[in-house]
């Protein structure tokens, strides 16, 4: 099975939206392998968002994001990172088409809800960065024959 990490933002913490978005999840299928609450320093986030350093609205997003703490979780399901990704919608809240995370609960590009990772392969890094060892846990719910067939576990 495929993990991807979710970063719940601070606009879905204050909106009061974390039951709402986990349950996208889980409705979906996708298994909860690990969650936590964490308050995000600059420090994780130059890592995270190293790639937006030097733009003029990085401090915008340091500001953002450590708003409030923020919930990180570990999604675990068959192509997690594109069933995710499609669930979260476009980055642009405005963009995202409804019935995605976004499209329905947010209105901005920077305050949109949530983080997913974008490859199998960030996917593994994001995880590393944000969980230590024993944080994340292998387990197969008593429903996976529901909602697998097993050619696909």
């Amino acid at each position: 099975m495929e993990r991807s990490l979710i970063i719940l933002k601070p606009s879905s913490i204050q909106r009061f939206l974390v039951g709402d978005v986990i349950t996208r999840f889980q409705r979906k299928g996708l298994v909860i392998a690990g969650i936590k609450m964490m308050q995000l320093d600059e420090a994780i986030l130059r890592e995270h968002y190293a790639h937006l350093v030097d733009r003029p609205f990085f401090p915008w997003i340091l500001d953002s994001m450590m708003a409030t703490p923020v919930i990180v979780m570990c999604i675990e399901g068959k192509d997690a990172v594109a069933v995710v990704r499609s669930m979260v919608g476009a980055t642009n809240s405005r963009n995202a088409a409804p019935g995605t995370i976004r499209g329905d609960f947010g209105m901005s590009g920077q305050e949109n809800i949530v983080h997913a990772s974008d490859s199998p392969e960030n996917a593994a890094i994001e995880l590393k960065r944000f969980f230590r060892e024993g944080e994340i846990f292998d387990y197969a719910p008593a429903l996976m024959s529901s909602l697998y067939a097993p050619d696909e576990k």
